[in-house]
């Protein structure tokens, strides 16, 4: 039965399409001792029958049929797709069954070098390229008896789908959002972006194990971080977080970059809430720096929570800046930064406070007068110098009172004691207060400490 077999031995791939499907590397001696050892009790007469059946056809094979063998599968396979047969379908996988079919299209494979040009070539049957030809190079090796090798197509793992995959997470949360507020607007209870939630994680559970398609975690994780920031829920994010930074089967830097510009834009603005000012910096800077020069919208983005963080820890943007992303609000907190007017500020927060609010950096901006006192009795420190340089280190609370009133606010000699007792807390100056004299005495060497990129002690 087997002599009747022509020999072949394993080609070598095409220089111009390395990728093309081959024959496992051996000599037709070899296959047709594995003929003879596969006849086992525990492979089962049936195997045996369906090989012979395929053993006495592929003598006849010619490089014709066998590339119509192949196109026919491929036909069968793109049909029961496209038609979503489910049948049909479980029926070209089952190497098992020991189909003559599939038998007769292994040993097609054999003597067609290049089923894979075959497959990229097409239209039709490249899209599925990534699914057929691990079948195909299992299917070959099961007619071969290499059961091992034939097992470990299971195996494969392949992310061809992720970019669908992205649009459909993209397009649930976008509908969904609009589902809301159609339920709104007729008195009913916007639900539908909560169970988008829902489903968005367990498509994360799906794709955070091993293999390639766990770089669309990311993406799944970045579309979570947007439901929940509009549901409210950002307590939320912290288990998505730590399946991404504590899991050792994630490697941050393998993600696309535009999705970790959009992971550490998210990340960056819940370390804000936290007040977590030098964890949001070193994030948020991430984002800023990697993300697209020619995305505008999404730098400006970026910039209005960096800003807030930077002023935090005494780092003032230029005022080309703020005029070049739009983001004016700004001006008038940075101005009153440097200038100590704590009137300025709280005008500019006031005005801007709808605007703030909803950004969440109000409070942050807020805790800016602290660095603005600093910056006033800094003035003062400095005029004084220039009038008397053995007294400038003493600075009457009298002078800081007529400061404040000159700038239109009120207080009094008390109240400016507390502050420059909370500055002197907070190491942003360095000095004694001597209670009776009612004098700030300040040390004569560094009296206001530079914030070099740290936030102020809390």
């Amino acid at each position: 039965m087997l002599e009747s077999i022509p020999k072949y031995e394993a080609t070598q791939s095409r220089e111009d399409d390395s990728s093309a499907l081959t024959i496992p590397s051996r000599h037709y001696t070899e296959y047709k001792q594995q003929e003879e050892a596969h006849r086992s009790p525990y492979l089962g007469m049936e195997y045996l029958e369906a090989s012979s059946v395929a053993d006495k056809m592929v003598a006849y094979i010619s490089m014709g049929e066998a590339h119509r063998r192949i196109t026919e599968y491929l036909t069968r396979f793109s049909d029961a797709v496209l038609y979503q047969d489910g049948k049909s379908l479980s029926r070209l996988l089952s190497f098992s069954s020991n189909s003559a079919v599939l038998l007769s299209l292994a040993d097609a494979l054999n003597i067609y070098q290049d089923a894979n040009r075959v497959i990229r070539q097409s239209e039709k049957y490249s899209q599925y390229a990534d699914i057929i030809v691990p079948i195909f190079r299992a299917l070959q090796s099961y007619r071969l008896r290499n059961l091992v090798e034939s097992y470990e197509f299971r195996n494969w793992e392949s992310a061809w789908a992720l970019e669908a995959l992205y649009v459909i997470a993209y397009e649930i949360r976008i509908l969904a959002e609009r589902a809301d507020i159609e339920l709104a607007s007729i008195g009913k209870t916007p639900e539908k972006l909560k169970g988008a939630g829902s489903f968005l994680m367990k498509v994360f559970g799906v794709l955070a194990g091993k293999g390639p398609k766990r770089v669309g975690a990311l993406y799944v994780t970045c579309q979570l971080f947007k439901t929940y920031f509009k549901l409210g829920t950002v307590n939320l994010c912290r288990s998505v977080i730590r399946s991404i930074e504590t899991a050792r089967i994630f490697d941050f830097e393998e993600f696309p970059v535009r999705d970790k510009v959009t992971y550490m834009y998210y990340t960056g603005r819940l370390e804000v809430y936290n007040e977590n000012f030098p964890a949001a910096d070193h994030k948020l800077s991430y984002a800023l720096t990697h993300c697209d020069a020619k995305k505008d919208a999404n730098i400006r983005m970026i910039l209005k929570y960096l800003i807030p963080v930077k002023l935090s820890i005494g780092i003032l943007p230029r005022t080309l800046l703020l005029e070049k992303f739009n983001l004016n609000e700004y001006s008038e907190v940075v101005l009153a930064h440097k200038r100590g007017d704590l009137r300025l500020l709280r005008h500019a927060l006031q005005e801007h406070e709808d605007r703030f609010l909803r950004s969440g950096v109000y409070l942050v901006l807020e805790k800016l007068e602290l660095q603005v006192y600093q910056r006033l009795v800094k003035k003062i420190y400095i005029m004084q110098k220039q009038k008397d340089p053995n007294k400038a280190h003493q600075i009457k609370l009298d002078v800081i009172v007529k400061a404040l009133k000159w700038l239109e606010m009120d207080m009094d000699v008390d109240e400016v004691e507390c502050i420059m007792s909370i500055l002197i807390y907070k190491n942003l100056m360095k000095g004694y207060f001597a209670h009776k004299s009612k004098v700030v005495v300040l040390s004569k060497q560094d009296p206001f400490p530079k914030l070099n990129g740290k936030p102020v002690n809390s």
